[in-house]
């Protein structure tokens, strides 16, 4: 009787120690998600705006192209010191801050009539909102360790398709339907309405979110022991190091040069899905937001799982490349039937579930080596220079459109970055057990 003993014991700390994570993610999580859906949607419903908006001031695709990406210009000049300072002040009052003031900004562009006053919006929305992606893969840093992480992170950036689920009808409805209402036009009222959830939300997190386990009134003292307990071994596999030897360290780098090739795909597909469906023949803003809600429910319905075989199985290389593969070949096929509505929703729908997936499942690499204040300067550092494909890529697709009277080169080109970044996580030396070093 006294063998199967540890291993009941064993078998029952275990039982408590997932009731316990479980217990976590239901309280952090949701609000945390509901943060990220009014993020990513703020970011990229200029790209509904489109329909509307050049035609209304006279843009062109190019200046178009040029004012969407101006956004990441704002946010890489900020996103650094923006993490410094949440992992000083804490996420509950920096994160609030961060949300309220890029709720009042995406609210102003309603105020854009001109391509100055497009690019100076876009760029202070860049400004307001660094800090935020980063932040939050920090903060989950204090409450996670390195081998659940995975699946934490899909479940938080599930909050990515589901903007696109939501957002799509929401932003072709508002569009379609408020034209003209107290003199303002489709695109207006999208602005408006879409920003007022981020500075309510915001609210929310002044009241609800703590900074630490320690903090945390909702757990026992049992439970924030063993929570304290995983993560200090976790961060025994880490490094903490100078900021100096962090920004010289090539693996930091190599991170952010793999992720600058995933966000191409994503900002790519982000921006130009509804100009890619309405190219396709498809006419009407509401029939458009709907049917671009089709890749992103997709892609909710996929990452999760993968996000949990990678965590299951401890191999997380993989589940990135053949997720950023898998979408290369998606944006491919999408050139090849461009001109056929379902042939093209079926690429596209392919596309987005790669390249989304990849992303949280990504994040599981540069957090299982970086530690302490370098980890909150090399997550900002690799968020920040990858996110600059948020500048390059709807420019490069919008200068490409214009000088071949089509998408077809964008798309190639967004492929080959996808197809980059698979080829470079293959060779990257990113597992989990190996500690920073310069």
């Amino acid at each position: 009787m006294s063998n199967p003993q540890p291993q009941q014991r064993s078998a029952a700390e275990s039982a408590r120690e997932e009731k316990t994570y479980a217990k976590v993610t239901w309280r952090l999580l949701p609000l945390l998600f509901a943060c990220y859906v009014v993020s990513y949607l703020d970011r990229v419903n200029v790209g509904f705006a489109k329909l509307q908006m050049l035609g209304d001031l006279h843009l062109s695709d190019a200046v178009f192209g040029l004012g969407a990406g101006i956004f990441f210009i704002g946010y890489f000049l900020f996103e650094i010191p923006s993490n410094l300072l949440l992992h000083r002040v804490g996420a509950r009052l920096w994160i609030a801050r961060i949300m309220i003031t890029w709720g009042v900004v995406s609210a102003a562009m309603i105020f854009v009539t001109t391509p100055a006053s497009f690019y100076i919006t876009r760029f202070l929305l860049g400004a307001a909102e660094a800090g935020f992606f980063p932040g939050v893969v920090l903060y989950l840093t204090y409450w996670y360790p390195a081998h659940r992480r995975a699946a934490v992170m899909t479940l938080f950036m599930a909050a990515v398709p589901l903007s696109g689920v939501i957002g799509g009808p929401l932003s072709g409805w508002i569009m379609q339907t408020m034209p003209g209402v107290c003199g303002l036009a489709g695109w207006q009222w999208m602005f408006l309405v879409e920003a007022l959830p981020s500075i309510l939300i915001g609210l929310l997190v002044i009241a609800f979110l703590q900074d630490r386990i320690a903090q945390a009134a909702w757990l026992t003292p049992a439970e924030k022991q063993m929570l304290e307990q995983r993560i200090v071994a976790d961060n025994e596999r880490k490094q903490t190091v100078p900021l100096a030897r962090m920004f010289a360290n090539p693996r930091v780098w190599l991170m952010a040069a793999i992720y600058f090739c995933l966000v191409m795909g994503l900002y790519g597909v982000g921006f130009w899905l509804p100009t890619l469906i309405k190219a396709s023949g498809v006419q009407g803003n509401l029939q458009i937001g709907l049917l671009s809600a089709i890749p992103y429910i997709a892609a909710t319905v996929v990452m999760i799982p993968v996000g949990r075989s990678a965590d299951r199985r401890r191999e997380h290389r993989w589940h990135v490349a053949v997720s950023a593969f898998a979408g290369s070949v998606g944006l491919i096929l999408s050139t090849m039937y461009a001109d056929n509505t379902w042939f093209s929703m079926a690429a596209l729908t392919l596309a987005t579930v790669g390249i989304i997936t990849s992303l949280p499942l990504f994040w599981s690499l540069p957090t299982a080596f970086l530690g302490g204040v370098a980890a909150a300067a090399g997550i900002a550092l690799i968020n920040s220079l990858g996110n600059l494909a948020g500048f390059v890529s709807p420019y490069l697709v919008g200068w490409l459109k214009e000088a071949t009277h089509g998408t077809t080169w964008g798309m190639l080109a967004l492929a080959g970055s996808l197809l980059l970044g698979a080829l470079l996580i293959l060779i990257a030396p990113v597992h989990g057990n190996d500690k920073m070093k310069s």
